[in-house]
């Protein structure tokens, strides 16, 4: 199964217009288009019933103490931790193309609705919530439930590059038989011994300017 992105090139940068944030001279960041990357796929095997899309970026700092704080850089060398950008499930297995921004377009404070998509070629399919729901927890003003696609916003101080795997799964079930809000690490349990096949494109991404 092959899956690629005319949004950007396997091992390449992410476009800002696909990220949470971009570098601002004056503040470091600020809020950008967020839009999700168009995606597509082909040579899906035989017996094919759904799809699972998983993107996942596993360079987050394990420990937050000097994350955008000036003065300070996170070092490359500090353990890192996974979080989930986007979590899809149950797509259709004649759906082979997602569009750009057909998902996400724009940060939407207190997060996007779901899980389940109710119209499109998508009809049916849910997603998942990503990790900026625990990110924001504590945020007042954007504190919700976060589902779907919300795009890369490391560190502007990481010395570390980061990486976001898109992982699209074929899987041999038209449906995950579970209910509630699926996180990226309980799908990841719920398709074993389901999966047909698996392609994985990555892409870069920093708001270090070090590193641009």
């Amino acid at each position: 199964m092959k899956l690629w992105s005319d949004s950007f090139k396997d091992g390449a940068a992410i476009p800002g217009d696909n990220a949470f944030a971009i570098v601002d001279p004056k503040s470091h960041i600020r809020l950008s288009a967020n839009r999700n990357p168009h995606l597509a796929w082909s040579d899906v095997p035989a017996g094919t019933k759904s799809f699972v899309l998983i993107c996942v970026d596993p360079d987050v700092p394990s420990a937050g103490d000097d994350v955008n704080i000036d003065g300070k850089t996170v070092p490359a060398n500090l353990p890192r931790v996974d979080f989930y950008h986007w979590i899809l499930v149950d797509i259709p297995a004649n759906v082979t193309t997602l569009a750009a921004g057909a998902l996400s377009d724009g940060v939407q404070a207190r997060g996007k609705p779901g899980p389940e998509i109710k119209s499109g070629v998508l009809a049916g399919s849910r997603q998942g919530i990503n990790d900026y729901t625990k990110f924001f927890a504590g945020d007042g003003d954007m504190a919700g439930d976060y589902f779907g696609y919300d795009g890369p916003c490391p560190p502007w101080n990481d010395a570390l590059l980061h990486h976001y795997a898109f992982t699209l799964y074929a899987l041999n079930i038209d449906r995950l038989t579970v209910q509630g809000n699926l996180t990226g690490a309980e799908v990841l349990s719920l398709i074993e011994g389901h999966i047909l096949a698996k392609s994985r494109i990555t892409g870069t991404y920093t708001l270090n300017t070090e590193l641009i």
